[in-house]
């Protein structure tokens, strides 16, 4: 029964919601865990200094095939030239030394690309648009994580065209997520965007939480901080990456060369908006962005 190795920055808990669509594509292909395939799980729990010593146990017990979240991705390309590489990303993965190209990858690696990093502009575009006299917007990211230096970058350019003053906060820690929050406030920031990461995408309930105890409008990447009583979420769908990637698993485990397989541009984003929360902050969603949302929470 071949193996696949699973590493991701994560913790099981906070992959829960995207391991039936993994499943999924790995079904696409003809394979079930337990029945035909193995998987053996490897979680940095959001430590991403773990990583290392995941891949290195990973591709010390020879499998057939790593899958990667954008953290752990070129962490396990560092760990193996040779053992076949599934990364999902959200972050431009030739800019990042992943792959060559998109069309020819060449080397081990191949994957699933989403919207995620690059469309942070537009989310300090949406919190404009609802937020039409905020001045002031805080920028959430996690250090760890390289992406966040390219983030921060975008969304300089887009909050001075927007004519907004942004603030960057850090936090890589549960207990950093409060001190980021605490921050916020006194800089009397009138709003909250928070970046791609996988540890933040993690503590979807607890940033949704605490964004409704300090009554600031924020909006996430991802659609469960939405749905745990966030404001808005905009960004590309997990879901459907993570499905991609299960397909492009099973097609490296049936011999297919991860060099041979192009890399993969997920195109499904989505725009969910959460009315209640909107209420209870005192904010009147404009029609023209409620008409653009593929969700709406009431």
């Amino acid at each position: 029964m071949p193996v696949i190795g699973f590493l991701s920055s994560v913790s099981p808990a906070a992959f829960q919601t995207l391991s039936g669509a993994f499943q999924n594509g790995l079904n696409e292909g003809g394979y079930v865990e337990g029945r035909n395939v193995a998987i053996e799980y490897r979680w940095a729990e959001g430590q991403y200094d773990r990583l290392p010593a995941l891949a290195a146990d990973l591709v010390g017990r020879r499998v057939a095939v790593i899958v990667a979240n954008t953290a752990a991705a070129p962490v396990a390309k560092a760990a193996t030239s040779t053992i076949p590489i599934v990364f999902t990303t959200g972050e431009d993965p030739v800019k990042s030394g992943l792959v060559l190209s998109l069309n020819r990858p060449g080397g081990n690696l191949t994957g699933v690309v989403s919207l995620n990093a690059e469309i942070g502009p537009k989310r300090l575009e949406l919190l404009k648009e609802l937020l039409p006299t905020a001045i002031s917007i805080g920028l959430l990211v996690n250090p760890a994580n390289p992406i966040s230096e390219t983030l921060t970058r975008d969304a300089q350019v887009a909050s001075r065209m927007l004519g907004l003053q942004l603030h960057v906060l850090a936090a890589g820690t549960e207990r950093e997520l409060d001190s980021a929050f605490a921050e916020l406030l006194q800089l009397r920031a009138d709003a909250l965007v928070i970046g791609a990461d996988a540890f933040l995408s993690g503590r979807s309930g607890q940033l949704a939480a605490l964004a409704a105890r300090h009554a600031v409008p924020t909006v996430s990447p991802y659609r469960p901080f939405t749905t745990a009583g966030g404001l808005m979420s905009y960004g590309g769908s997990n879901a459907d990456a993570s499905r991609l990637t299960g397909v492009y698993a099973a097609r490296i485990l049936k011999g297919e060369k991860p060099a041979d397989l192009p890399v993969q541009q997920s195109t499904k984003v989505e725009f969910v908006i959460n009315l209640r929360t909107a209420k209870a902050l005192g904010l009147t969603v404009p029609l023209p962005l409620l008409g653009r949302a593929d969700e709406v929470i009431e």
